[in-house]
Protein backbone atom coordinates (compact mmCIF):
# COMPACT_ATOMS: atom_id res chain seq x y z
CA UNK A 1 0.00 0.00 0.00
CA UNK A 2 1.04 3.35 -0.78
CA UNK A 3 2.49 5.64 2.06
CA UNK A 4 2.14 9.66 2.17
CA UNK A 5 3.74 12.38 3.50
CA UNK A 6 2.32 15.88 3.57
CA UNK A 7 4.18 18.82 3.97
CA UNK A 8 2.41 21.95 5.02
CA UNK A 9 3.97 24.97 6.34
CA UNK A 10 2.99 27.85 8.82
CA UNK A 11 4.35 31.04 10.05
CA UNK A 12 5.24 32.68 6.61
CA UNK A 13 5.95 31.77 3.13
CA UNK A 14 9.06 31.36 1.81
CA UNK A 15 10.33 28.93 4.71
CA UNK A 16 11.73 25.99 2.18
CA UNK A 17 8.72 23.94 2.01
CA UNK A 18 9.33 22.55 -1.51
CA UNK A 19 13.08 21.87 -0.69
CA UNK A 20 12.02 20.31 2.61
CA UNK A 21 9.97 17.87 0.72
CA UNK A 22 12.23 17.12 -1.66
CA UNK A 23 14.75 16.49 0.16
CA UNK A 24 12.50 13.44 2.15
CA UNK A 25 12.35 12.44 -1.02
CA UNK A 26 15.23 12.05 -1.78
CA UNK A 27 16.37 10.23 1.36
CA UNK A 28 13.95 7.92 1.25
CA UNK A 29 14.72 7.58 -2.39
CA UNK A 30 18.53 6.52 -1.62
CA UNK A 31 17.25 4.07 0.46
CA UNK A 32 15.87 2.09 -2.63
CA UNK A 33 11.81 3.22 -2.04
CA UNK A 34 10.29 4.31 -5.19
CA UNK A 35 8.85 7.79 -4.28
CA UNK A 36 6.71 10.51 -6.45
CA UNK A 37 5.82 14.38 -5.54
CA UNK A 38 3.38 15.99 -5.73
CA UNK A 39 2.41 19.78 -5.11
CA UNK A 40 -1.13 21.54 -4.23
CA UNK A 41 -1.68 25.19 -5.21
CA UNK A 42 -4.36 27.39 -3.40
CA UNK A 43 -4.85 29.79 -6.08
CA UNK A 44 -7.76 29.49 -8.50
CA UNK A 45 -5.52 29.88 -11.78
CA UNK A 46 -6.16 26.26 -13.23
CA UNK A 47 -2.54 25.70 -14.09
CA UNK A 48 0.69 28.23 -13.73
CA UNK A 49 0.42 28.59 -17.86
CA UNK A 50 -1.08 32.15 -18.13
CA UNK A 51 0.62 33.72 -14.74
CA UNK A 52 2.99 36.38 -15.51
CA UNK A 53 6.45 34.98 -14.35
CA UNK A 54 7.28 38.42 -12.59
CA UNK A 55 4.93 37.20 -9.95
CA UNK A 56 4.96 33.77 -9.83
CA UNK A 57 8.58 32.51 -11.08
CA UNK A 58 9.23 30.53 -14.20
CA UNK A 59 6.49 28.12 -15.42
CA UNK A 60 7.59 24.22 -14.92
CA UNK A 61 6.41 22.13 -18.07
CA UNK A 62 6.31 17.73 -17.16
CA UNK A 63 7.32 15.43 -19.48
CA UNK A 64 3.37 15.34 -20.54
CA UNK A 65 3.07 18.55 -21.16
CA UNK A 66 1.89 19.63 -17.95
CA UNK A 67 2.31 23.33 -16.82
CA UNK A 68 2.92 23.38 -13.14
CA UNK A 69 4.89 25.53 -10.29
CA UNK A 70 8.41 26.25 -10.27
CA UNK A 71 8.46 23.76 -7.17
CA UNK A 72 8.18 20.99 -9.62
CA UNK A 73 11.30 21.91 -10.53
CA UNK A 74 12.84 21.70 -7.54
CA UNK A 75 11.49 17.88 -7.01
CA UNK A 76 12.74 16.60 -10.65
CA UNK A 77 16.41 17.75 -9.49
CA UNK A 78 16.49 16.69 -6.39
CA UNK A 79 14.91 12.92 -6.86
CA UNK A 80 15.92 12.58 -10.60
CA UNK A 81 12.40 11.91 -11.11
CA UNK A 82 10.14 12.45 -14.70
CA UNK A 83 7.08 14.21 -12.58
CA UNK A 84 3.64 14.22 -14.60
CA UNK A 85 0.03 15.52 -14.30
CA UNK A 86 -0.72 14.07 -11.06
CA UNK A 87 2.10 16.32 -9.60
CA UNK A 88 0.59 19.49 -9.78
CA UNK A 89 -3.09 20.49 -8.43
CA UNK A 90 -4.39 23.76 -8.20
CA UNK A 91 -7.75 25.39 -6.36
CA UNK A 92 -8.77 26.46 -10.13
CA UNK A 93 -8.36 22.33 -11.46
CA UNK A 94 -10.68 20.98 -8.69
CA UNK A 95 -13.39 23.24 -8.76
CA UNK A 96 -13.45 23.06 -12.39
CA UNK A 97 -13.49 19.71 -12.30
CA UNK A 98 -16.39 19.45 -9.87
CA UNK A 99 -18.43 22.30 -11.55
CA UNK A 100 -18.03 20.06 -14.86
CA UNK A 101 -19.52 16.70 -12.74
CA UNK A 102 -21.92 18.57 -11.82
CA UNK A 103 -22.77 20.22 -15.22
CA UNK A 104 -23.23 16.67 -16.33
CA UNK A 105 -25.33 15.45 -13.48
CA UNK A 106 -22.70 13.15 -12.05
CA UNK A 107 -23.86 14.21 -8.83
CA UNK A 108 -27.35 13.04 -9.88
CA UNK A 109 -29.24 16.41 -8.61
CA UNK A 110 -27.44 16.72 -5.04
CA UNK A 111 -26.69 19.75 -3.54
CA UNK A 112 -22.94 19.98 -4.40
CA UNK A 113 -20.75 21.15 -1.13
CA UNK A 114 -17.20 21.68 0.25
CA UNK A 115 -17.89 18.73 1.71
CA UNK A 116 -18.05 16.06 0.69
CA UNK A 117 -17.62 17.00 -2.88
CA UNK A 118 -14.58 19.54 -3.37
CA UNK A 119 -12.61 17.33 -0.58
CA UNK A 120 -13.22 14.04 -2.47
CA UNK A 121 -11.98 15.94 -5.65
CA UNK A 122 -8.62 16.71 -3.30
CA UNK A 123 -8.53 13.25 -2.09
CA UNK A 124 -9.22 11.08 -5.57
CA UNK A 125 -5.99 13.53 -6.78
CA UNK A 126 -4.16 12.48 -3.46
CA UNK A 127 -5.18 8.35 -4.42
CA UNK A 128 -4.16 8.64 -7.90
CA UNK A 129 -0.97 10.24 -7.41
CA UNK A 130 -0.21 6.99 -5.68
CA UNK A 131 -1.78 4.56 -8.35
CA UNK A 132 -0.93 6.25 -11.45
CA UNK A 133 2.94 6.25 -9.92
CA UNK A 134 3.02 3.08 -8.62
CA UNK A 135 5.43 4.69 -5.78
CA UNK A 136 6.42 3.42 -2.58
CA UNK A 137 5.95 6.84 -1.01
CA UNK A 138 4.07 9.78 -2.21
CA UNK A 139 5.66 13.20 -0.66
CA UNK A 140 2.95 16.32 -1.22
CA UNK A 141 3.61 19.75 -0.46
CA UNK A 142 0.55 22.46 0.21
CA UNK A 143 1.13 25.59 -1.12
CA UNK A 144 1.00 28.73 1.15
CA UNK A 145 0.08 28.45 4.74
CA UNK A 146 -2.24 26.83 7.53
CA UNK A 147 -4.76 29.16 8.07
CA UNK A 148 -4.92 30.85 4.34
CA UNK A 149 -8.28 30.92 3.50
CA UNK A 150 -8.12 29.12 0.35
CA UNK A 151 -6.13 26.11 1.70
CA UNK A 152 -9.11 25.25 3.83
CA UNK A 153 -10.12 22.44 1.48
CA UNK A 154 -6.87 21.22 0.74
CA UNK A 155 -6.18 20.59 4.86
CA UNK A 156 -9.49 19.52 4.94
CA UNK A 157 -9.11 16.75 2.51
CA UNK A 158 -5.63 15.67 4.39
CA UNK A 159 -7.50 15.23 7.77
CA UNK A 160 -10.02 13.03 6.11
CA UNK A 161 -7.06 10.82 4.73
CA UNK A 162 -5.32 11.01 7.80
CA UNK A 163 -8.47 9.53 9.40
CA UNK A 164 -9.28 6.96 6.48
CA UNK A 165 -5.40 5.65 5.82
CA UNK A 166 -4.37 5.52 9.62
CA UNK A 167 -1.13 6.80 11.00
CA UNK A 168 0.84 3.83 9.67
CA UNK A 169 0.05 5.33 6.50
CA UNK A 170 0.46 8.85 6.56
CA UNK A 171 3.08 11.66 7.92
CA UNK A 172 2.60 15.34 8.42
CA UNK A 173 5.77 17.44 8.27
CA UNK A 174 5.04 21.29 9.35
CA UNK A 175 7.78 23.28 8.47
CA UNK A 176 7.30 27.19 10.85
CA UNK A 177 9.71 29.60 11.50
CA UNK A 178 11.36 30.00 15.29
CA UNK A 179 12.30 33.57 14.75
CA UNK A 180 16.10 34.96 16.23
CA UNK A 181 14.95 37.97 18.31
CA UNK A 182 17.65 40.83 18.41
CA UNK A 183 18.17 42.24 21.49
CA UNK A 184 16.39 39.90 23.52
CA UNK A 185 19.63 37.54 21.95
CA UNK A 186 17.16 34.55 21.83
CA UNK A 187 14.76 32.05 19.65
CA UNK A 188 11.11 32.00 20.08
CA UNK A 189 9.22 29.37 19.76
CA UNK A 190 5.75 30.94 20.21
CA UNK A 191 5.01 31.70 16.07
CA UNK A 192 5.67 27.94 15.98
CA UNK A 193 3.54 27.48 18.73
CA UNK A 194 0.56 28.89 17.49
CA UNK A 195 0.99 27.56 14.18
CA UNK A 196 0.66 24.40 15.57
CA UNK A 197 -2.82 25.16 17.55
CA UNK A 198 -4.04 26.18 14.34
CA UNK A 199 -3.41 23.47 12.31
CA UNK A 200 -4.69 20.99 15.24
CA UNK A 201 -7.40 22.96 15.60
CA UNK A 202 -8.00 21.50 12.02
CA UNK A 203 -7.85 18.32 13.15
CA UNK A 204 -4.26 17.58 12.32
CA UNK A 205 -1.43 16.84 14.53
CA UNK A 206 1.75 16.98 13.36
CA UNK A 207 3.73 14.06 13.45
CA UNK A 208 7.38 16.16 12.87
CA UNK A 209 8.30 19.54 13.15
CA UNK A 210 10.85 21.29 10.35
CA UNK A 211 12.06 24.41 12.15
CA UNK A 212 13.68 27.49 9.62
CA UNK A 213 16.19 28.83 12.07
CA UNK A 214 19.13 30.78 11.56
CA UNK A 215 21.49 28.35 13.48
CA UNK A 216 20.69 24.90 15.59
CA UNK A 217 17.97 25.28 17.46
CA UNK A 218 18.80 23.31 20.99
CA UNK A 219 17.71 20.82 23.12
CA UNK A 220 15.64 23.56 25.46
CA UNK A 221 13.69 24.71 22.39
CA UNK A 222 13.41 21.47 20.76
CA UNK A 223 11.69 20.16 24.31
CA UNK A 224 10.02 23.34 24.85
CA UNK A 225 8.26 22.96 21.47
CA UNK A 226 7.73 18.90 21.87
CA UNK A 227 5.82 20.13 25.28
CA UNK A 228 3.49 22.46 23.89
CA UNK A 229 2.69 20.87 20.30
CA UNK A 230 3.16 17.06 21.53
CA UNK A 231 5.48 16.16 19.04
CA UNK A 232 8.29 14.12 20.48
CA UNK A 233 11.70 15.90 20.95
CA UNK A 234 13.16 13.25 18.10
CA UNK A 235 10.75 14.65 15.78
CA UNK A 236 12.03 18.18 15.81
CA UNK A 237 13.64 19.15 13.23
CA UNK A 238 16.71 21.86 12.74
CA UNK A 239 16.60 23.85 9.32
CA UNK A 240 19.37 26.28 9.51
CA UNK A 241 20.05 28.59 6.89
CA UNK A 242 22.78 27.13 4.51
CA UNK A 243 24.43 28.72 1.19
CA UNK A 244 24.17 25.54 -0.41
CA UNK A 245 20.51 24.29 -0.44
CA UNK A 246 21.89 20.77 -1.41
CA UNK A 247 23.39 21.06 2.09
CA UNK A 248 20.14 20.28 3.38
CA UNK A 249 18.90 16.52 2.81
CA UNK A 250 22.12 15.95 4.58
CA UNK A 251 21.40 17.93 7.62
CA UNK A 252 18.32 15.94 7.85
CA UNK A 253 19.53 12.86 7.24
CA UNK A 254 22.72 13.83 10.24
CA UNK A 255 19.19 14.20 12.27
CA UNK A 256 17.82 10.80 11.29
CA UNK A 257 14.49 12.64 9.64
CA UNK A 258 14.38 9.62 7.09
CA UNK A 259 14.48 6.96 9.69
CA UNK A 260 11.69 8.64 11.84
CA UNK A 261 9.58 8.74 8.77
CA UNK A 262 9.85 4.90 7.59
CA UNK A 263 9.54 3.59 11.66
CA UNK A 264 6.20 5.47 11.26
CA UNK A 265 5.18 3.38 8.06
CA UNK A 266 6.59 0.43 9.61
CA UNK A 267 8.67 -0.16 6.81
CA UNK A 268 12.60 -1.26 6.59
CA UNK A 269 15.55 0.79 7.35
CA UNK A 270 16.70 -0.13 4.02
CA UNK A 271 20.97 1.08 3.59
CA UNK A 272 20.59 4.65 2.51
CA UNK A 273 23.53 5.82 -0.38
CA UNK A 274 24.24 9.57 -0.35
CA UNK A 275 27.71 9.01 -1.97
CA UNK A 276 26.59 10.99 -5.40
CA UNK A 277 24.88 13.25 -3.55
CA UNK A 278 27.77 14.10 -0.79
CA UNK A 279 30.36 14.54 -3.62
CA UNK A 280 27.64 17.12 -5.36
CA UNK A 281 27.93 19.01 -2.13
CA UNK A 282 31.43 19.08 -1.65
CA UNK A 283 31.93 19.90 -5.03
CA UNK A 284 30.02 22.82 -4.91
CA UNK A 285 31.37 24.04 -1.17
CA UNK A 286 34.83 24.17 -3.25
CA UNK A 287 34.18 25.90 -6.62
CA UNK A 288 36.36 28.96 -6.42
CA UNK A 289 36.60 30.13 -9.78
CA UNK A 290 33.88 32.06 -11.77
CA UNK A 291 32.52 31.63 -15.10
CA UNK A 292 30.39 35.03 -16.46
CA UNK A 293 27.24 34.24 -18.79
CA UNK A 294 24.98 36.78 -19.96
CA UNK A 295 20.99 36.36 -19.51
CA UNK A 296 19.58 38.75 -21.51
CA UNK A 297 15.97 38.36 -20.82
CA UNK A 298 12.74 40.94 -19.81
CA UNK A 299 11.62 39.77 -16.40
CA UNK A 300 15.20 40.04 -14.78
CA UNK A 301 13.54 41.68 -12.06
CA UNK A 302 12.78 38.22 -10.40
CA UNK A 303 15.63 36.16 -11.09
CA UNK A 304 13.16 33.11 -10.32
CA UNK A 305 11.68 33.74 -13.54
CA UNK A 306 14.15 32.33 -15.18
CA UNK A 307 15.60 29.43 -12.15
CA UNK A 308 15.63 26.50 -14.63
CA UNK A 309 17.80 28.24 -17.18
CA UNK A 310 20.22 29.31 -13.98
CA UNK A 311 20.00 26.08 -12.31
CA UNK A 312 21.15 24.56 -15.41
CA UNK A 313 23.78 26.28 -16.17
CA UNK A 314 25.18 25.88 -12.12
CA UNK A 315 24.95 22.33 -13.24
CA UNK A 316 26.98 22.76 -16.15
CA UNK A 317 29.26 24.51 -14.07
CA UNK A 318 29.84 22.28 -11.39
CA UNK A 319 30.69 19.71 -14.26
CA UNK A 320 33.93 21.53 -15.16
CA UNK A 321 34.15 22.94 -11.40
CA UNK A 322 33.23 26.55 -12.13
CA UNK A 323 31.10 28.92 -10.22
CA UNK A 324 28.20 30.45 -12.62
CA UNK A 325 28.15 34.37 -12.26
CA UNK A 326 25.34 35.69 -14.25
CA UNK A 327 25.12 39.10 -15.87
CA UNK A 328 22.10 40.13 -15.94
CA UNK A 329 20.78 41.97 -18.91
CA UNK A 330 17.80 43.69 -19.44
CA UNK A 331 16.40 43.49 -23.46
CA UNK A 332 14.65 46.72 -23.03
CA UNK A 333 17.96 48.29 -21.83
CA UNK A 334 19.78 47.00 -25.02
CA UNK A 335 16.74 48.96 -27.55
CA UNK A 336 18.31 52.11 -26.08
CA UNK A 337 20.71 54.02 -28.52
CA UNK A 338 22.98 54.80 -25.90
CA UNK A 339 23.45 50.96 -24.87
CA UNK A 340 27.07 50.10 -25.25
CA UNK A 341 26.87 46.12 -25.82
CA UNK A 342 30.76 45.93 -25.75
CA UNK A 343 30.72 47.60 -22.17
CA UNK A 344 27.58 45.23 -21.43
CA UNK A 345 29.12 42.12 -22.38
CA UNK A 346 33.00 43.05 -21.49
CA UNK A 347 33.66 40.12 -19.09
CA UNK A 348 30.88 37.64 -20.37
CA UNK A 349 32.46 34.57 -21.70
CA UNK A 350 28.72 33.37 -23.02
CA UNK A 351 26.02 35.01 -23.92
CA UNK A 352 22.17 32.90 -23.16
CA UNK A 353 18.66 33.82 -24.67
CA UNK A 354 16.24 32.04 -22.99
CA UNK A 355 12.56 31.74 -23.52
CA UNK A 356 9.25 34.14 -23.29
CA UNK A 357 6.36 35.64 -24.67
CA UNK A 358 4.99 38.93 -26.05
CA UNK A 359 6.95 41.93 -28.16
CA UNK A 360 8.61 43.90 -25.27
CA UNK A 361 12.19 43.70 -25.25
CA UNK A 362 12.16 41.79 -28.60
CA UNK A 363 14.74 43.80 -30.39
CA UNK A 364 16.97 44.11 -27.69
CA UNK A 365 17.14 40.50 -27.71
CA UNK A 366 18.03 40.71 -31.42
CA UNK A 367 20.86 42.59 -30.79
CA UNK A 368 22.74 40.93 -27.89
CA UNK A 369 21.81 37.70 -30.46
CA UNK A 370 23.88 39.82 -33.25
CA UNK A 371 26.43 40.88 -30.97
CA UNK A 372 27.36 37.53 -30.14
CA UNK A 373 27.34 35.72 -33.62
CA UNK A 374 29.26 38.97 -35.12
CA UNK A 375 32.04 38.71 -31.87
CA UNK A 376 32.12 35.29 -31.90
CA UNK A 377 31.12 34.78 -28.62
CA UNK A 378 29.22 31.42 -27.43
CA UNK A 379 25.78 31.41 -27.69
CA UNK A 380 22.96 29.62 -26.75
CA UNK A 381 19.22 30.24 -27.72
CA UNK A 382 16.18 28.71 -25.74
CA UNK A 383 12.65 28.79 -27.54
CA UNK A 384 11.97 32.42 -28.05
CA UNK A 385 15.79 32.67 -28.28
CA UNK A 386 15.29 29.71 -31.40
CA UNK A 387 13.38 31.81 -33.07
CA UNK A 388 15.22 35.31 -32.70
CA UNK A 389 18.52 33.83 -33.71
CA UNK A 390 16.26 32.93 -36.87
CA UNK A 391 14.78 36.26 -37.64
CA UNK A 392 18.22 37.79 -36.56
CA UNK A 393 19.94 35.32 -39.49
CA UNK A 394 17.17 36.25 -42.06
CA UNK A 395 17.67 39.55 -41.34
CA UNK A 396 20.75 40.42 -41.40
CA UNK A 397 22.92 37.68 -43.48
CA UNK A 398 20.10 36.47 -45.91
CA UNK A 399 19.60 40.34 -46.04
CA UNK A 400 15.54 39.68 -45.49
CA UNK A 401 15.37 43.18 -43.78
CA UNK A 402 11.44 43.01 -42.30
CA UNK A 403 12.07 39.25 -41.76
CA UNK A 404 9.94 39.04 -37.98
CA UNK A 405 7.50 36.53 -36.17
CA UNK A 406 3.64 37.11 -36.49
CA UNK A 407 3.62 36.82 -32.79
CA UNK A 408 4.83 40.56 -32.84
CA UNK A 409 3.97 41.74 -35.98
CA UNK A 410 0.92 39.86 -37.38
CA UNK A 411 1.35 41.65 -40.66
CA UNK A 412 4.87 41.59 -41.99
CA UNK A 413 5.69 40.26 -45.01
CA UNK A 414 8.32 38.28 -44.43
CA UNK A 415 7.04 35.94 -41.42
CA UNK A 416 10.40 33.16 -40.60
CA UNK A 417 8.64 32.43 -37.62
CA UNK A 418 4.42 31.58 -38.07
CA UNK A 419 1.66 29.96 -36.01
CA UNK A 420 1.20 26.42 -37.27
CA UNK A 421 -2.36 26.33 -39.31
CA UNK A 422 -3.98 24.17 -37.03
CA UNK A 423 -3.58 26.97 -34.24
CA UNK A 424 -4.16 29.79 -36.34
CA UNK A 425 -7.88 29.39 -34.93
CA UNK A 426 -6.75 29.33 -31.12
CA UNK A 427 -8.41 31.98 -29.28
CA UNK A 428 -7.94 30.79 -25.43
CA UNK A 429 -4.57 31.20 -24.27
CA UNK A 430 -4.25 28.57 -21.57
CA UNK A 431 -3.41 24.49 -22.53
CA UNK A 432 -3.22 25.29 -26.06
CA UNK A 433 0.89 25.92 -26.63
CA UNK A 434 2.89 23.00 -28.03
CA UNK A 435 3.46 21.34 -24.52
CA UNK A 436 5.61 18.48 -23.19
CA UNK A 437 7.69 15.77 -24.85
CA UNK A 438 8.11 15.95 -28.98
CA UNK A 439 10.55 13.42 -30.59
CA UNK A 440 13.62 15.26 -32.53
CA UNK A 441 16.03 13.50 -34.93
CA UNK A 442 19.95 14.95 -35.39
CA UNK A 443 21.65 15.53 -38.16
CA UNK A 444 25.15 13.96 -38.23
CA UNK A 445 28.52 15.50 -38.04
CA UNK A 446 26.88 19.00 -36.17
CA UNK A 447 27.32 20.41 -32.91
CA UNK A 448 24.11 19.01 -31.93
CA UNK A 449 24.73 15.07 -32.50
CA UNK A 450 28.30 16.17 -31.09
CA UNK A 451 26.43 17.42 -27.87
CA UNK A 452 23.93 14.30 -27.60
CA UNK A 453 26.04 11.73 -29.25
CA UNK A 454 22.96 10.01 -30.38
CA UNK A 455 20.41 10.12 -33.09
CA UNK A 456 17.05 10.67 -31.63
CA UNK A 457 16.20 12.66 -28.67
CA UNK A 458 13.20 13.61 -26.93
CA UNK A 459 13.13 17.19 -25.41
CA UNK A 460 10.16 19.38 -23.80
CA UNK A 461 8.21 22.49 -25.38
CA UNK A 462 6.65 25.41 -23.80
CA UNK A 463 5.44 27.17 -27.56
CA UNK A 464 3.10 28.50 -29.64
CA UNK A 465 4.98 29.90 -33.39
CA UNK A 466 7.62 27.73 -35.27
CA UNK A 467 9.93 27.91 -37.49
CA UNK A 468 8.75 29.11 -41.20
CA UNK A 469 9.89 26.16 -43.48
CA UNK A 470 9.46 28.37 -46.38
CA UNK A 471 12.15 29.95 -45.40
CA UNK A 472 14.75 27.23 -45.17
CA UNK A 473 16.46 26.95 -48.36
CA UNK A 474 17.58 30.30 -48.32
CA UNK A 475 18.53 30.13 -44.57
CA UNK A 476 20.69 27.10 -45.37
CA UNK A 477 22.15 28.58 -48.61
CA UNK A 478 23.71 31.30 -46.75
CA UNK A 479 25.05 29.02 -44.02
CA UNK A 480 22.45 28.31 -41.18
CA UNK A 481 22.26 24.37 -39.85
CA UNK A 482 19.21 22.43 -39.25
CA UNK A 483 20.45 20.45 -36.75
CA UNK A 484 17.14 19.09 -35.28
CA UNK A 485 13.74 18.56 -36.79
CA UNK A 486 10.34 16.77 -35.42
CA UNK A 487 10.30 14.49 -38.62
CA UNK A 488 6.51 13.52 -37.74
CA UNK A 489 5.29 16.92 -38.00
CA UNK A 490 8.29 18.83 -39.91
CA UNK A 491 9.10 21.19 -37.12
CA UNK A 492 12.67 22.68 -36.64
CA UNK A 493 13.85 21.75 -32.93
CA UNK A 494 17.61 23.05 -33.44
CA UNK A 495 19.72 25.73 -35.60
CA UNK A 496 23.20 26.37 -35.47
CA UNK A 497 26.01 27.72 -37.40
CA UNK A 498 28.93 25.88 -37.87
CA UNK A 499 31.32 28.97 -39.08
CA UNK A 500 30.62 30.04 -35.02
CA UNK A 501 32.68 28.72 -32.45
CA UNK A 502 29.49 28.03 -30.99
CA UNK A 503 26.49 28.82 -31.88
CA UNK A 504 23.30 26.90 -31.12
CA UNK A 505 19.46 27.29 -30.18
CA UNK A 506 16.85 24.95 -29.75
CA UNK A 507 12.76 25.39 -30.07
CA UNK A 508 12.71 23.42 -26.71
CA UNK A 509 13.66 23.59 -23.25
CA UNK A 510 16.99 21.70 -22.38
CA UNK A 511 16.82 23.63 -19.07
CA UNK A 512 13.50 21.22 -17.87
CA UNK A 513 16.04 18.43 -17.62
CA UNK A 514 18.73 19.30 -16.09
CA UNK A 515 20.16 17.51 -12.95
CA UNK A 516 22.86 19.02 -10.49
CA UNK A 517 24.15 15.54 -10.78
CA UNK A 518 23.40 15.17 -14.71
CA UNK A 519 23.73 18.44 -16.19
CA UNK A 520 22.00 18.37 -19.95
CA UNK A 521 24.16 18.34 -22.83
CA UNK A 522 23.52 21.38 -24.55
CA UNK A 523 24.19 23.66 -21.35
CA UNK A 524 27.37 21.37 -20.73
CA UNK A 525 28.46 22.52 -24.19
CA UNK A 526 28.07 25.85 -23.82
CA UNK A 527 29.52 26.09 -20.67
CA UNK A 528 32.74 24.46 -22.11
CA UNK A 529 32.85 26.40 -25.22
CA UNK A 530 32.27 29.60 -22.92
CA UNK A 531 35.43 28.13 -20.66
CA UNK A 532 37.55 27.53 -23.36
CA UNK A 533 36.66 31.49 -24.90
CA UNK A 534 37.87 32.70 -21.50
CA UNK A 535 40.80 30.80 -21.46
CA UNK A 536 41.36 32.16 -25.17
CA UNK A 537 40.69 35.97 -24.20
CA UNK A 538 43.75 35.33 -21.82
Amino acid sequence: MTKYVFVTGGVVSGLGKGITASSIALLLKCRGYKVFMQKFDPYFNVDSGTMNPIQHGEVFVTYDGCETDLDLGHYERFIDEELNYSSNITNGKIYKSVIEKERKGDYLGATVQMVPHITNEIKNKIYEAGTSSSADIVITEIGGTVGDIEAEAFIEALRQVQYELGQSNTFFVHCTLVPFIFGSDELKTKPTQNSVKDLRNKGIQPNALVCRAPFDTGIHIKEKLSLFCSIPVSNIIDSIDVNNIYQVPINYHNQRFDEIILNQFNLPLKKSNLKDWEALVKTVDNLKEELEISLVGKYIELHDAYIFVVEALKHAGYKINKKIKINWVDSENLEKESANLKEIFKNSKGIIVPGGFGSRGIEGKIKAINYARVNKIPFLGLCLGMQLAVIEFARNVCNIEDANSTEFNPLCQNPVIDLMADQKAIINMGGTLRLGNYECTLKKNTLAYSDYKQDVILERHRHRYEFNNAYKDILEKNGLVFSGINTKANLVEIVELPTHPHFIASQFHPEFKSRPTRPHPLFLSFIKAANEYETKKK
